[in-house]
């Protein structure tokens, strides 16, 4: 079984670019093994094999892999962090912004950035760049309909400015959408681009080796200003910023020295 995944990574790696071994295997392991057995399969030997002719079974298992569990304004007391301290301080240089939410998912996040921002500026002023590695969770991020339970924590009059109500559906309005630009983009082997004032990436590094970790961390200090913030997601705590370059703010928010 040990071997059967060994080379099931490769095999991966050779065809996505996608390299396994940087996730925890435990919790990859479990959430592949559960979905080849949902799909009748016994091994990852022949999961592949159904895998290279299949490319709903790809997309499902590229689906599966990425996390997508994510909310508008997610521990919200964060988010008045931002607004209060982090942004006022960013926004002093009387300069725009480079925002970059990295690991989106559908979209939450890029869009609770501009509404969160949009209390401070003209919405014609902010641009947020959002990525991810699943094409199906950014094609939901562009339609930006998401059902009520992702909004529980948006305070209610961001909802009645910011959303059109379907039914249990809320469309995130037109000139939020216009503020975020999504793209296809892998964390651990695409490069980044340099001269952000903030990066927010919450709820993902929790999934990478320490290996990993400590290869993203540097990345994302090198692509933030001085005085740029990384924003990292409440189980997420780096403690040893200075190791990276960075110092901690506040509580999730590290300022690049």
């Amino acid at each position: 079984m040990v071997k059967d995944y060994e080379v099931f990574i490769q095999q991966i790696h050779q065809k996505t670019g996608i390299d396994l071994s940087l996730y925890k295997e435990a919790q990859m392991k479990r959430r592949l093994t559960s979905l080849y057995e949902k799909r009748g399969y016994s091994s990852f030997r022949s999961f592949f094999q159904s895998l290279q002719k299949n490319e709903n079974l790809l997309n499902e298992f590229l689906d599966r892999m990425t996390i997508n569990v994510t909310e508008f304004y997610r521990n919200q007391q964060r988010w008045e962090v931002l607004e209060e301290k982090i942004f006022p301080r960013l926004l002093s240089n009387n300069r725009p912004l480079k925002i970059w939410s990295a690991a989106c998912s559908t979209g939450e996040e890029a869009y609770t950035i501009v509404m969160v921002l949009a209390q401070l500026l003209p919405l014609s002023k902010i641009s947020v760049l959002a990525t991810d590695l699943d094409q199906y969770a950014l094609q939901k991020a562009k339609r930006g309909v998401y059902p009520s339970r992702s909004l529980h924590e948006v305070p209610n009059h961001i909802k009645e400015l910011h959303f059109k109500q379907s039914g249990d559906f809320y469309e995130v309005s037109d000139p939020i959408k216009g503020s975020v630009t999504f793209k296809q983009h892998n964390l651990l082997s695409n490069p980044f681009e340099q001269g952000y004032d903030l990066i927010v990436c919450r709820n993902v590094m929790i999934y990478f080796t320490e290996e990993a970790k400590e290869i993203l961390y540097k990345k994302f200090s090198r692509s933030l200003k001085p005085g740029g913030v990384l924003f990292v997601g409440s189980t997420e705590q780096i403690f040893n910023p200075g190791k990276y370059g960075l110092e901690s703010e506040d509580t999730f928010f590290y300022r690049k020295q």
